[in-house]
């Protein structure tokens, strides 16, 4: 049974830099695209940014966060990265990793995702 555990978030001045991790445990998640996707209150869930499983790694980004946000993986370590800079008030939320079998990183259907994780909060502050 496969798990996820994300960390990293933290309280953050607007303008800063987090990086968040992912560790994947009970099964090998090279064959699965992963990524993240984040949460602000009130809101629904939102895609991110996602990563495919072979060679460099397709990337796919959520239109705010491109030149910001960087999403990268180590299929040695079962852990995907989110290195967020340039940080703003309204990228505060809960942020979650997921995982989907294959390769695609189209990920506009929430509900094709395998595994999620717990979340971790993230508060940007202005």
């Amino acid at each position: 049974q496969g798990r996820l555990v994300e960390s990293g978030g933290g309280l953050v001045q607007a303008g800063g830099s987090l990086r968040l991790s992912c560790a994947g445990s009970g099964r090998t998640f090279s064959p699965y695209a992963m990524g993240w996707f984040r949460q602000a209150p009130g809101k629904e869930r939102k895609f991110v940014a996602a990563i495919s499983w072979y060679g460099t790694g397709v990337t796919n980004y959520e239109d705010s966060v491109k030149g910001r946000f960087t999403i990268s993986r180590d299929n040695t370590k079962n852990t995907v990265y989110l290195q967020m800079n340039s940080l703003k008030p309204e990228d505060t939320a809960v942020y979650y990793c997921a995982a989907r079998r294959g390769s695609s990183t189209d990920w506009s259907n929430k509900s094709t995702l395998d595994y999620w994780g717990q979340g971790t909060q993230v508060t940007v502050s202005s």
